[in-house]
């Protein structure tokens, strides 16, 4: 075991990346669908002590492998959308990043482990710094290229976990740290039981046990109001359950009559607004004479009441992925753009230099969507509801900015066509149950196709619909106005992290020149 501690021979090499590669592929267990999620503790674990002690290239190589065996099995379902060009090109550039980051975690942990603090400190020291620098990898995946890819972190493997309602305190940020804080402290444990040379005794761990123990005792102990604070509002969501997907072959005005037959029904029941999701109609009723007396007909002699429903609208020369607001007897009163579309799908960054690489494939996206600028809040019978539309609720920023904005209630609307019957729906309908919490807000999220789900403020849901069936859901939705924890403080939090890893490392660096100056020559 001592061979494998430090890193000599090719056959230890070759098992720190059958390490890696086992810890990136039991990531995927611990996220939806297959929700395991104490399994990411492991999957982490692994990872982590798959670089220990190894040399800035080992553990490049090493991390690499870690990281596309990570993504790789995480986002299979990119594949059913384009083929297996964009899911291998994305899954290569986000194993880049993760490599990098887990070569920052081989040398901190290396540097640190030469510092003469006592036992006990060391290892919580250690376990928070590997924390910190997963918790800053990530952040930076899912901040950079072209808007970053806001998948694939840790958090997302809470949202049916106790753990999940540290959302509510500090964010989805705080969350990922915390789980990479406790798989850090069980590569600690694991390392210190291997090495004959370093037994862990009871007296090195506990300090880093009470930690754990209050990391989970806080979020098992808070309780998270989910009542109405300023009233209600009577919401029908609707599932359509059309072949919405963005190369779907359909009959021009299918997907609109799919939404107008599935909101038979609630017809005769009493409510305040009709929600369909995002594409519900893929007629223009800007530009379809046909959808406008189609909608218009619905809102006015069916419901009688507003309907927020997803088009793609057409101003001049640039389209808009767009979410509008429906009013009896007036017709279009407000609408959203989506703020942000997203890159290699709803949009091509840098297109003259992309096609040169990849011109089919670059090809397929015949037509970029603009980046909105207007707010997300829609005003009806006097409450206001903050409307996103689709990936845009694994972005922090869209929903931190609807609440600030006012939002009582969140609308998501989205459309999960394009990935079949794959884990990414259910990998978004996490996403829709941690912005509740984080929140504080009723998060509505209406799919053509599912998941479709009401999820409360606790992050309980309300009614969940099936997959691939029409359907709607009828529910009094409670209004509120207060702000979280994580409304007020968890950006602050994210630069906290992300200043003290930078820290860190050079830190770590300083504590590296000093040690090569006390070498003999």
């Amino acid at each position: 075991m001592q061979k494998f501690l430090n890193a000599t021979g090719k056959s230890s090499l070759l098992l720190r990346l059958a390490i890696a590669v086992i810890g990136g592929y039991l990531s995927s267990l611990a996220f939806p669908r297959e929700n395991l999620h104490p399994l990411i503790l492991v999957s982490v674990a692994l990872l982590m002590i798959s670089v220990y002690r190894l040399s800035f290239f080992k553990s490049m190589a090493v991390g690499f492998a870690g990281g596309l065996a990570f993504y790789l099995s995480q986002i299979e379902w990119l594949s059913l959308y384009l083929g297996p060009v964009p899911w291998l090109a994305l899954s290569v550039l986000e194993a880049l990043i993760f490599c990098i980051g887990m070569v920052a975690i081989a040398f901190c942990w290396k540097q640190l482990e030469e510092t003469n603090f006592r036992a006990s400190i060391k290892y919580v020291l250690i376990a928070t710094s590997l924390a910190l620098l997963w918790t800053s990898r990530e952040w930076v995946s899912i901040t950079v290229p072209y808007g970053g890819f806001p998948w694939s972190r840790l958090s997302q493997t809470q949202a049916d976990s106790f753990l999940s309602r540290w959302a509510y305190w500090a964010g989805l940020g705080w969350l990922t740290f915390v789980v990479a804080f406790i798989a850090s402290a069980l590569a600690l444990l694991v390392l210190g039981g291997l090495n004959s040379k370093k037994k862990i005794r009871f007296l090195t761990i506990w300090p880093s046990g009470a930690i754990i123990v209050l990391l989970t005792l806080i979020p098992a102990l808070t309780t998270i109001d989910s009542s109405a604070e300023t009233g209600s509002i009577k919401i029908a969501a609707v599932q359509g359950n059309a072949n919405a997907g963005l190369f779907a072959n359909t009959v021009r005005g299918s997907i609109l009559q799919n939404h107008l037959d599935a909101s038979l029904l609630i017809a005769d029941q009493k409510i305040d607004l009709v929600v369909w999701p995002e594409n519900a109609s893929d007629l223009s009723p800007f530009a379809s004479a046909q959808a406008r007396e189609k909608i218009q007909d619905f809102v006015d002699n069916q419901v009688g009441v507003p309907l927020i429903f997803g088009t793609i609208t057409e101003r001049g020369t640039k389209a808009f992925n767009s979410s509008i607001l429906w009013e009896p007897a007036i017709g279009p009163t407000d609408w959203y753009d989506k703020k942000r579309p997203v890159p290699f799908a709803e949009y091509v960054p840098d297109r003259d230099f992309w096609y040169q690489l990849a011109p089919d494939l670059i090809g397929l996206v015949s037509r970029g969507y603009e980046f909105g600028q207007r707010d997300g809040i829609f005003e009806v019978k006097g409450s206001k509801l903050g409307a996103l539309i689709c990936f845009e609720i694994a972005i922090d920023d869209i929903g931190k900015s609807l609440v600030h904005d006012g939002a009582q209630v969140i609308l998501s609307q989205t459309n999960n066509a394009d990935f079949g019957k794959s884990d990414e729906t259910f990998q978004q309908a996490a996403f829709a149950r941690l912005r509740a919490i984080e929140t504080g807000r009723t998060v509505v999220n209406i799919s053509t196709v599912g998941v479709s789900a009401i999820n409360l403020a606790d992050g309980s849901v309300a009614q969940e619909l099936k997959t691939f069936e029409a359907g709607a859901m009828v529910q009094d939705v409670p209004l509120r106005k207060s702000i979280t924890p994580a409304m007020l403080i968890g950006s602050w939090v994210d630069l906290f992290i992300n200043l003290s890893t930078l820290s860190l490392i050079a830190i770590s660096l300083w504590i590296r020149a000093v040690s090569k100056k006390k070498e003999p020559a």
